[in-house]
């Protein structure tokens, strides 16, 4: 039998493995070409040591698809959180954490590099074949583990002395981190946060709409984050959602925005190379690095809120969207409905769910909702839910208009009621 190593070193592998499997479509052995057959086997055994209680799967012609199988009703916990605390390490960085922890194990004890170097040489020359660590790793290690919040470095003369940082506070409720985790972007973080608190009661919250798949992103994420943080460039690699090509790409990060409707997760970006703000599908981002400071955040970041006034979903500008560009084109989207006395639900629903445009009552039972976005494409799906009580519709883009209605048509002969007019 194939051995395999439950933890991983590398979570960009794992996280491309997920996507392709679980998140984005369901493929059989032969059919995932990009590794070998023993690398499946490997990755999927991997899978499946965290994820095991929620996979299922069915046996085709094609071959034996496996896929998640999750019930919100009955999941209170992300499960995907379980592969972002599986990380590998060699024998020597286990050996050089436990030694330096043990070393400094309380605030009180501060202690030299050199100090530190010779009380590890004492440690290891109890082994039979014992370890070297140089001067430059330990160094390195502690230079990590001080930008992790773990250690403090203070000058004490000359010399620079490490000592263990204080332990943080963790007393939130448990409540609360319950529900950030499932949530909140890097949920994640709650999780480990409630893995260090004792569970003092039963998990109060399940969800209708679960995304869950948005946790194998939450390293990147936090890069994003960060970098906006410091306001700051990053670079990465863009996969192209219709064929394996990676896009490298320099650009300024200004917001994250997700959607309460599918969970997708977006990185609204301005582009150098364009001068232009645009969507990024944050699943489809690898090796996010940050780069130089941005000059211009604040005035970008502001542009983009100014343009968010006119934007239903990610597209900032269909028309170019150039920064400071005045005059920019919009397509108007205005449509009526008729409601009747009991159905005052309706109106509420057009008024809590519109993201831009007004609602204006026309008389006891009829209403028309009116908007100027960059793209009225986007907000088609949403007229749609009204579509029994619209009694008059038009868009300025009649490319989209004759989609909408081309769509109506193939309603309506589905349910075989082609003669119908409107």
């Amino acid at each position: 039998m194939s051995s395999y190593n439950e933890l991983i070193k590398n979570f960009e592998k794992i996280r491309s493995y997920m996507r392709e499997f679980y998140v984005y479509g369901f493929k059989s052995r032969d059919e995932y070409n990009k590794k070998s057959a023993r690398s499946y086997d490997d990755e999927r055994r991997r899978i499946e040591s965290w994820l095991g209680n929620y996979m299922g799967y069915v046996r085709t012609p094609e071959g034996k698809n496996v896929f998640l199988s999750v019930d919100s009703r009955a999941c209170a916990h992300n499960p995907f959180f379980k592969a972002l605390k599986s990380k590998s390490f060699t024998d020597k960085d286990i050996t050089l954490h436990f030694i330096l922890l043990d070393l400094l194990f309380s605030p009180d004890v501060s202690l030299p590099l050199t100090e530190i170097l010779e009380k590890i040489d004492g440690y290891l020359a109890k082994f039979r074949k014992p370890m070297l660590f140089d001067e430059s790793t330990v160094r390195k290690k502690l230079q990590e583990y001080i930008s992790l919040g773990l250690i403090t470095a203070e000058k004490s003369g000359k010399k620079l002395l490490y000592r263990r940082a204080n332990d943080p506070s963790v007393s939130l409720s448990t409540d609360v981190l319950n529900f950030f985790s499932e949530t909140a972007p890097c949920g994640v973080i709650g999780s480990f946060l409630l893995d260090q608190q004792e569970k003092t009661s039963a998990d109060c919250f399940s969800f209708k709409h679960h995304y869950i798949t948005s946790a194998i992103d939450s390293d990147i994420l936090a890069t994003l984050f960060d970098a906006m943080h410091q306001k700051r460039f990053v670079s990465f690699l863009n996969l192209s959602r219709h064929n394996s090509e990676l896009r490298k790409n320099r650009v300024v990060p200004l917001r994250i925005f997700l959607s309460v409707q599918n969970g997708r997760q977006h990185l609204m970006a301005y582009c150098p190379q364009l001068n232009a703000i645009k969507s990024f599908r944050v699943d489809y981002l690898l090796d996010v690095k940050l780069e130089e400071p941005a000059p211009n955040f604040d005035v970008l970041r502001a542009t983009l809120s100014e343009m968010k006034k006119k934007m239903w979903g990610v597209t900032a500008g269909k028309y170019g969207g150039k920064c400071g560009e005045k005059g920019k084109r919009t397509e108007h989207v205005e449509f009526t409905v008729k409601v009747q006395k009991n159905e005052q639900y309706i109106v509420n629903r057009l008024e809590r769910e519109k993201r831009v445009g007004t609602v204006k009552k026309l008389d006891e039972n009829t209403y028309r909702f009116s908007a100027d976005v960059y793209d009225s494409g986007e907000i088609t799906p949403w007229v749609r839910t009204f579509i029994c009580r619209i009694t008059s519709l038009r868009f300025s883009n009649k490319a989209v208009q004759k989609r909408f209605e081309d769509d109506l048509k193939r309603m309506y002969r589905l349910y075989g009621i082609e003669e119908a007019e409107t």
